[in-house]
């Protein structure tokens, strides 16, 4: 990521790899500046670890990399799990069913009821609410907006996986499921080619029974080789750079790239 800074500039990046993929790092994500800076680290309020600097007036460039040994399964699929009572949720997930600046569960709860409230529960309702989205929404990097919100992309009709997410977290939020954003990396492995332009991927995780499953509904199908960076309420809070001055984004390089085992 290559920034030009007019002046020095406060920044806040969600770019290390989430803790839970810890053990599987084989090589450490460690964040490099150029020029270098004095870099500090922190967890957040979520459990994501962040890192903070001062950016330079100038181009400013920041870079990570890292080894993450993966099982190479697909994205668990428990069609059994059962969707909890609000009063037998956990307490750490309650802020998970209310809304937030990306997802206005108050815009869309009739939607959600109307659409979903007759069917069935647990996780077939959530995968109903994927099968929705992944159709309703049209997926182009030109129709990329960074306000765009879970009812705007409801009414729009198009977006990237940062809009599926959000209109899915936001109806299953409706629905009295916990819902959660998740940010990471999530290359082509084991999709037949030709493959896009690499990106950060957005995707969700519901709770169900005694746990969080991941769901994609951009994608819809499970995948492998999934690495989580950052979760939150929605793409607000696991933002990869809170910059707090004026700047211009130069240059933007995400890879994800399959390593043979040795």
């Amino acid at each position: 990521m290559a920034y030009r800074c007019p002046q020095p500039t406060p920044m806040i990046l969600a770019l290390s790899i989430h803790y839970s993929r810890a053990s599987d790092l084989v090589r450490p994500d460690h964040l490099v500046t150029q020029p270098p800076v004095p870099v500090s680290a922190y967890r957040d309020l979520f459990g994501n670890w962040c890192s903070r600097l001062v950016a330079p007036a100038g181009l400013f460039v920041i870079s990570t990399d890292a080894l993450v040994n993966d099982s190479g399964a697909p994205d668990v699929v428990l069609p059994d799990a059962q969707q909890l009572p609000v009063e037998r949720l956990p307490e750490s997930t309650l802020v998970y069913l209310l809304g937030s600046r990306y997802c206005e569960t108050d815009q869309l709860s009739d939607i959600a009821w109307q659409r979903f409230g007759n069917g069935p529960t647990g996780w077939a309702r959530v995968q109903a609410v994927c099968d929705f989205v992944h159709h309703h929404i049209q997926f182009g990097y030109e129709h990329a907006r960074r306000t765009r919100t879970a009812w705007e992309a409801y009414n729009e009709g198009q977006g990237v996986c940062r809009d599926y997410a959000h209109l899915a977290i936001a109806l299953c939020r409706c629905l009295n499921i916990p819902a959660r954003y998740c940010t990471g990396y999530l290359g082509d492995h084991g999709t037949p080619p030709p493959w896009g332009t690499m990106d950060f991927a957005g995707w969700f995780e519901a709770y169900l029974g005694d746990r969080w499953h991941t769901f994609d509904a951009r994608n819809n199908t499970p995948r492998i080789g999934r690495v989580l960076i950052a979760r939150g309420r929605d793409a607000c809070d696991v933002a990869l750079a809170s910059t707090f001055g004026p700047n211009t984004l130069e240059r933007f390089s995400v890879r994800a790239e399959l390593v043979p085992p040795a």
